[in-house]
């Protein structure tokens, strides 16, 4: 039902159930929760992608099942579980309802041009329960996250970058690829700052600015000593103009914010 792979750096976390449109059950729920946990644990996985295969991310609950339980990590299994490592969600084809809710868990979106997104639940009466309605305004802002979820309807991967969505969107069946080589880029960086970074930007969200800078401070204090060693490195040389970031963008001749391009076409060995 659920794999755990690595590939360097990198936990991916498959959903198999190709036949039901990789549909979640209970048992599906649990080895998600599972395998969440466990990277979580794992101290040489530094950054955790969610996938499906089959051309498909995830049509959300398993209706014709209807045996999911409520718990404390949500109905998925995972939905309000925190990780301390940064996540992303790979998707191809179809990521609607509870699938569409998975990948708002994670912290970046990487999408086929054929994805699908949508709360296509709205058709049968079935709620948001696995964070969909707190997530999504957060991401897309309120009123297009209203039109998402009242209206039902769905939103293809050109609209979902443009409305922050989706942060890459690449060709069909390079979504995979894509996510890892992302996450690889991130497992470059001192890890330290890359989750302090990270909790401070979530503790903070909804607080107010005094409030949000306290704790974005509190977390900038535990990241002192790999600062130091970060500012001697940088005096010693390292990094100037820019090196050691990777900008896709930069790699198609033209900006990603261009636009007359849309779309991040990139995929293959470009990934």
């Amino acid at each position: 039902m659920v794999t755990y792979d690595r590939d360097g750096p990198v936990a991916v976390i498959s959903i198999d159930r190709p036949g039901a449109k990789h549909a979640i059950d209970r048992e599906t729920a649990v080895e998600l929760g599972d395998a969440w946990r466990r990277f979580d644990d794992d101290e040489d996985a530094l950054v955790g992608v969610l996938t499906g295969d089959e051309g498909t991310f995830s049509a959300g609950a398993d209706l014709k099942q209807m045996d999911l339980e409520d718990g404390d990590d949500g109905w998925l299994g995972f939905t309000r579980l925190r990780v301390g490592k940064p996540t992303i969600a790979a998707v191809e084809g179809h990521c609607v309802a509870g699938g569409l809710e998975m990948a708002l868990w994670c912290d970046l979106r990487v999408a086929g041009e054929g994805a699908t997104f949508g709360c296509f639940e709205r058709r049968f009466g079935v709620p948001l329960v696995d964070g969909g309605t707190q997530r999504l305004p957060r991401i897309v802002g309120q009123g297009r996250a209203l039109e998402m979820i009242l209206t039902g309807r769905p939103v293809d991967a050109g609209e979902a970058r443009e409305w922050g969505l989706v942060n890459r969107v690449v060709d069909d069946g390079a979504a995979l690829e894509t996510a890892i080589e992302l996450g690889k880029t991130i497992a470059e960086f001192p890890q330290t700052t890359v989750r302090t970074d990270r909790a401070a930007l979530y503790e903070g969200l909804g607080e107010p600015i005094e409030k949000g800078l306290q704790i974005e401070a509190w977390h900038g204090r535990r990241a002192l000593e790999t600062a130091f060693e970060g500012a001697d490195r940088f005096a010693a040389g390292e990094g100037r103009h820019g090196e050691g970031i990777d900008d896709p963008a930069d790699r198609q001749g033209k900006r990603s914010d261009d636009p007359a391009d849309p779309v991040d076409r990139r995929g293959g060995d470009d990934g």
